[in-house]
């Protein structure tokens, strides 16, 4: 027979570490207090525009306030663009920005999707010529999925809602 010692038998295989870790991977790193929340999820809107929103501006009667900016090649924008948006790869914003915009206007950005960060560059580089400045989340990815109606060399397109980024039978999401 076999006898456990008190030493034996409150030895864990977790360190001190692991328990200031928290429960779970969520967790590990506390919430931001409310008020720090608040300042980041505030700036971050002043930062970033949601494509429905965009979408809805652009659609309603008169000036939305705003010129929105594709910041792809020359290629990605004949494959398609958000109609009445304004070409301006993001290398030649240097260069160009000052005959194409005015810059008592703001400016949205959009490349092609979330996983391109080329909206993020050409809004820094705007914003470092003075320009206020936000990036559309989701880019024309997401303004194509969510059934908004696009330009291509050959003409208007519009497909189906992707149920997945957008609701199918209501206006907007709610949000």
């Amino acid at each position: 027979m076999s006898t456990v010692t008190n030493t034996e038998a409150t030895t864990s295989t977790s360190t001190p570490a692991d328990a200031a870790a928290g429960p779970n991977a969520v967790l590990r790193v506390a919430p931001a207090s409310p008020a720090a929340a608040a300042a980041f999820f505030g700036a971050s809107l002043a930062f970033h525009a949601d494509v429905s929103d965009v979408a809805s501006a652009l659609a309603a009667d008169g000036d939305p306030g705003f010129v929105v900016v594709d910041s792809r090649s020359t290629a990605s924008w004949d494959q398609g663009h958000i109609p009445g948006a304004i070409h301006l790869p993001t290398a030649l914003v240097p260069e160009q920005a000052e005959q194409l915009l005015d810059k008592s206007v703001p400016v949205v950005t959009y490349c092609w999707g979330p996983g391109c960060n080329g909206a993020t560059r050409a809004a820094l580089a705007l914003a470092q010529l003075g320009y206020q400045v936000k990036e559309m989340l989701g880019g024309f990815e997401y303004w194509a999925r969510e059934g908004f109606e696009f330009e291509t060399w050959e003409g208007n397109e519009r497909r189906a809602p992707d149920t997945l980024t957008a609701p199918a039978d209501a206006a907007d999401c709610g949000c």
